[in-house]
């Protein structure tokens, strides 16, 4: 398997390099060896789950969870099979959060049809106590591969991978945490054991692409994009991994627009994208398949959140 430039890609579906990604996607999805995957994102919303106001500084009338779910449903009528994902921190950050708990959050996620998150770390905020009293009213599965809670009251509450189906791709999603070790009070993770995330990674990523035969591989992360020293990040896992096909962050709040391509250990590119904060923005990534070959192409941007944006 490698990965196309995107001109060898455009010329292998018969199309002009100057189509659109959203012109040539829907084309190529029609030829029988080509197949589509659109891939929605969110990360760090901090339970700002109203817009902010029109005088704010720095993001005026813009995010919100209604204008957002009306941005994923747009999205839903040109792919009803489209993923939507987070990459942690939905919690911590407005009233909401310390009035209901995280609550209020989860239920309006489900309500949106995410199909998995990973955690952050503000997800323990109110400890591994208060995410159990409330996790059951996500409607989607949690998941985080690094976290080892089977001594705790979490155990089972979170999955190690998924496998999911889409558009006649198989898709496989595993999850990173960043360590909590410093940003969460030490009683508030008791018992929870951490684990290095590029070796649980590789592991995962090698259940997924040889056990499960998963045609794309997702990883959802709170390590950080990048750091200028050796703490795992997502450069780093994308780096050091082999079947990772594309990496959603958080955690440092960083605006990938569009996606940044990192070279993995086999020299093949690994997409990787965030959003920055608050839910102000819905990244969106579109893969184009080909059964034939493992061939793939990903292309990627954000989508500003905010009103009469004409979704």
């Amino acid at each position: 398997m490698h990965t196309l430039s995107r001109r060898k890609f455009l010329a292998l579906a018969g199309i002009s390099g100057a189509a659109t990604l959203s012109g040539f996607s829907a084309l190529a999805a029609m030829r029988g060896n080509l197949k589509r995957l659109t891939i929605l994102h969110s990360n760090d919303t901090h339970s700002r789950l109203d817009p902010f106001p029109p005088n704010d500084p720095n993001f005026p009338n813009m995010g919100g969870y209604a204008r957002r779910a009306a941005l994923v449903n747009h999205f839903r009528l040109d792919d009803p099979e489209l993923l939507l994902l987070d990459a942690g921190d939905y919690f911590q950050g407005t009233p909401y959060f310390n009035l209901f708990g995280g609550e209020a959050e989860l239920k309006l996620m489900s309500q949106m049809g995410y199909d998995a998150a990973t955690v952050g770390n503000h997800e323990f905020d109110n400890g591994l106590v208060g995410f159990h009293n409330v996790h059951h009213h996500a409607e989607f599965p949690f998941v985080v591969s690094n976290y080892d809670f089977s001594d705790t009251i979490l155990k089972g509450v979170t999955k190690p991978f998924l496998v999911l189906e889409r558009n006649g791709i198989k898709v496989g999603i595993y999850g990173l945490g960043i360590t909590l070790q410093g940003l969460v009070a030490p009683s508030n993770f008791e018992g929870y054991k951490f684990l290095d995330p590029v070796e649980v990674a590789r592991a995962t990523e090698e259940t997924l692409k040889n056990r499960h035969r998963c045609q794309v591989i997702i990883c959802l992360s709170h390590l950080g994009f990048s750091y200028n020293h050796d703490r795992p990040s997502d450069v780093v896992v994308a780096r050091e991994t082999s079947f990772t096909d594309i990496i959603i962050g958080g955690h440092t709040h960083t605006l990938l627009d569009p996606a940044v391509k990192e070279k993995n250990r086999r020299n093949q590119e690994v997409t990787i994208g965030q959003t920055g904060s608050s839910g102000v923005r819905l990244g969106k990534m579109e893969v184009l398949f080909d059964v034939n070959s493992d061939e793939k192409l990903v292309e990627s941007y954000t989508t500003k959140i905010y009103k009469n944006q004409g979704a």
